[in-house]
């Protein structure tokens, strides 16, 4: 089948396969989507500032019965070959149907390249490109600690910084799943401690804060429990004492994949809530396994998905518009919160 694991994605990016006319990136991280994108297009060799030989399409306006397969048998007129490059797919069938009549018939001088949200297994889009010969589905999961490590060390580097590992450990704590915006994070990072030439855990500390406190873990706990009262006092605490709302965000972000991966023991291993918050690795705090053991009973895996999804546009949402940061994290959890509370009716 044309598709990689989400640890092979790397790996087939940097050498791509030069056979591949049609390339699809999904998941729910929008950022490393975008990211990983971006790299396909760089690897294409064609210029990406020349709208003759790249053509970027938004998912609206390729969502028309042929638009996309006509975009991709247009003879190129300066190049060899033209790539067309579509953004924000999610369940548009016009543009699955386009993407399956190119699969089955690969264009000679076309590269497709498409930008999808988070697709089902059984999704029209995702299985026409997973069953090609000459096409490729490269899915796109949050940042693991390791990939995590790798987009630090590329950002850092770049600006001439190196960083101590207390600081490295601090730093992970701090950032979120969404990749876009934890390279905004970086590279704010990068600037903060340009010419210093190493990276210091009181750097990290005054740009990105603490979020590792039990306040905030109080709060997650309350938002996920759907303890509404309780998490709104302790997220205006959390605001009052100076510390940026988008942390929040982000150590809920942290928690809800915790979630998933204990949701998942009980629902497809069979194990109680109790069992797996027991076997959680790296293992919950004793104080807080009550609560967790709540969200996990409360959570189903539907339900986790679309928490984190929220969360991802919230963070970047933050990031994107500071000035309404606060406003944004504190609806965003106060939405979970309130769902929180109408699952455990």
């Amino acid at each position: 089948m044309a598709q990689k694991k989400a640890y092979e994605v790397d790996g087939w990016l940097a050498r791509p396969d030069r056979n591949i006319s049609v390339v699809l990136l999904y998941g729910p991280d929008r950022g490393l989507v975008s990211e990983r994108a971006r790299i396909f297009a760089q690897k294409s060799g064609l210029p990406l500032d020349d709208p003759f030989s790249v053509v970027k399409v938004d998912a609206a306006e390729a969502d028309q019965p042929g638009r996309l397969l006509d975009e991709a048998r247009t003879v190129p007129m300066f190049a060899d070959r033209r790539l067309v490059w579509v953004r924000g797919v999610g369940s548009q069938s016009a543009i699955a149907a386009d993407v399956a009549a190119l699969v089955d018939e690969p264009p000679a001088d076309c590269l497709v390249l498409v930008e999808a949200g988070d697709l089902k297994k059984n999704a029209a889009l995702r299985t026409a490109v997973e069953r090609g010969e000459k096409a490729m589905a490269l899915p796109c999961y949050s940042d693991d600690a390791r990939s995590i490590d790798a987009v630090i060390d590329d950002v850092l580097s770049k600006a001439g910084l190196v960083i101590s590992l207390p600081a490295r450990q601090l730093l992970k704590a701090n950032l979120g799943g969404d990749r876009l915006a934890t390279r905004g994070e970086l590279e704010k990072l990068a600037l903060y401690c340009a010419g210093a030439g190493e990276v210091r855990p009181e750097d990290v500390r005054a740009l990105v804060g603490d979020v590792s406190g039990t306040g905030v873990d109080e709060a997650v706990d309350a938002v996920m429990c759907g303890r509404i009262a309780e998490f709104d006092s302790l997220f205006s605490r959390h605001v009052s004492a100076g510390n940026p709302p988008f942390l929040m965000l982000s150590a809920a972000l942290r928690h809800v994949q915790a979630l998933q991966l204990m949701r998942e023991q009980v629902e497809a291993g069979g194990k109680t809530a109790a069992a797996a918050v027991a076997s959680a690795r790296p293992p919950v705090f004793f104080a807080r396994r009550s609560m967790v053991e709540q969200a996990v009973q409360r959570w189903n895996q539907a339900m986790l998905q679309a928490a984190a999804e929220r969360l991802q546009g919230a963070i970047l949402k933050s990031r994107q518009h500071p000035a309404v940061a606060q406003s944004v994290s504190r609806q965003s959890l106060l939405a979970l919160a309130i769902e929180g509370a109408r699952a455990g009716r």
